[in-house]
């Protein structure tokens, strides 16, 4: 089982990024996913998930900037961010949950907003 998150990168305030998270040896389609990030000196943040129906949520930081989707036949749900702030500078991290107890990590992405 295998989590590759990808699409960080460094970005003008205002400006729009669009996360990746791909998922392997697993069908990812009955996993819930979550996006998160984790800023030097703030706290892990849950930033938007989505469900095995599609049900969406997210953290009141991000919500109406960022829009988190799903492409099962892909195995790849995405995380597009828009209206990017300085204080959305982090790493962004996937993680596969809700069958059973298992819970998969994949490796974070860095996203640099600059003001």
């Amino acid at each position: 089982v295998q989590l590759q998150a990808s699409g960080g990168g460094t970005v003008q305030a205002g400006g729009s990024l669009r996360l990746s998270c791909e998922a392997s040896r697993m069908i990812l389609a009955r996993y819930a996913v979550a996006w998160h990030r984790q800023a030097p000196g703030k706290e892990h943040e849950l930033v938007a998930s989505i469900t095995s129906t599609r049900s969406t949520n997210y953290a009141a930081s991000v919500k109406d900037r960022f829009t988190i989707s799903r492409d099962n036949a892909q195995s790849t749900v995405y995380l597009q961010m828009n209206s990017l702030e300085p204080e959305d500078t982090a790493v962004y991290s996937c993680r596969a949950y809700g069958v059973g107890h298992n819970n998969y990590w994949g490796q974070g992405t860095l996203v640099t907003v600059s003001s």
